[in-house]
């Protein structure tokens, strides 16, 4: 059975510089061709997608249903902040089982990331132990950055919400969403501009061998090919957004027509969305994973010459 030729041995032959989004270009086109890769993608999301449900139908199912009742009337919860404190303080005496399953994705994670890689890059070697580390050290680093985030909404529906309402003056509806909007961009820079190193880092532990802190510091150490990581990080977190988008617009098509569809009909077209939003999702999951490898090899490949 004919190799596919490797996405960064198509790019070496060039002789001007090539761009991060020119090479990653290149790798989409290739991970296309090679549909087992987003199928495993899929498999270890999902099996451990499965697993995770089946634990919290079992073990919080009491606590999802106390929630639901909880969450019935939005507007209480959403105009009054003693409410979504309390809730914080609920969410803090379960935050647990959280933490648990975070490990649990860092491991599933670990192994089937792993398997993607070694099968996009045959020359990669398996190094299941860092590969969990690192996975894990990036889970927990954007649950601390997502807990950031809400943490600052919350502050600025307090400040701009439910400050005035308590003290019965208008609340600035326009500025706090316009501040939330702004603190949402500088997150997800944040966000893009740094977690790159976490990124690379299962690569160059898988390609040179390295342990999880010698990974991590020659992803630092990575030189002229940082600003092509950070640039397709940036592109791949407009993809995300884009896809979100789309499958928003996609789920609302069939509202206009509600009065004439069946309840079945909906629930099909909407599952069917979802199923399209989780397959396009992890494509470009592998496509990202791809591309890194397929610079870092270029850039090796240019050390070297």
């Amino acid at each position: 059975m004919s190799q596919a030729v490797h996405p960064a041995a198509e790019v070496s032959r060039r002789a001007a510089p090539v761009r991060g989004t020119q090479s990653f270009v290149g790798v989409m086109s290739a991970v296309w061709k090679r549909p087992s890769l987003t199928g495993l993608e899929i498999a270890w999301r999902w099996s451990f997608g499965l697993l995770a449900f089946a634990c919290v139908w079992v073990f919080a199912h009491d606590i999802l249903l106390m929630w639901a009742l909880k969450v019935q009337d939005i507007e209480p919860i959403l105009l009054h902040g003693h409410l979504v404190a309390r809730g914080t303080i609920d969410v803090k005496t379960y935050l647990w089982p959280l933490l648990v399953a975070i490990a649990g994705w860092a491991v599933f994670r670990g192994v089937g990331r792993g398997a993607v890689l070694r099968r996009w890059d045959r020359a990669l070697v398996r190094r299941t132990g860092s590969m969990i580390l690192l996975m894990g050290l990036r889970a927990y680093s954007f649950a601390a950055l997502l807990l950031l985030w809400i943490t600052l909404l919350i502050h600025i529906a307090r400040s701009f919400v439910w400050t005035p309402m308590e003290h019965n003056l208008e609340p600035s509806y326009v500025p706090g969403f316009a501040m939330a909007v702004a603190v949402t961009l500088l997150v997800f820079l944040l966000w893009a501009t740094t977690s790159w190193i976490l990124r690379i880092a299962p690569i160059l532990a898988m390609a040179r061998g390295l342990g999880t802190a010698a990974s991590l510091r020659a992803a630092f150490r990575i030189g002229a090919l940082r600003s092509k990581l950070i640039e397709i990080n940036l592109v791949m977190g407009i993809v995300k957004v884009a896809l979100i988008v789309l499958a928003m617009v996609f789920s609302s098509c069939p509202l206009p027509f509600e009065s004439v569809e069946s309840q079945t009909f909906l629930t099909c077209w909407w599952i069917g969305v979802g199923v399209l939003y989780v397959v396009a999702s992890d494509y470009f999951h592998v496509v990202r994973a791809a591309a890194y490898d397929a610079l870092f090899r270029l850039h090796e490949s240019a050390a070297q010459s």
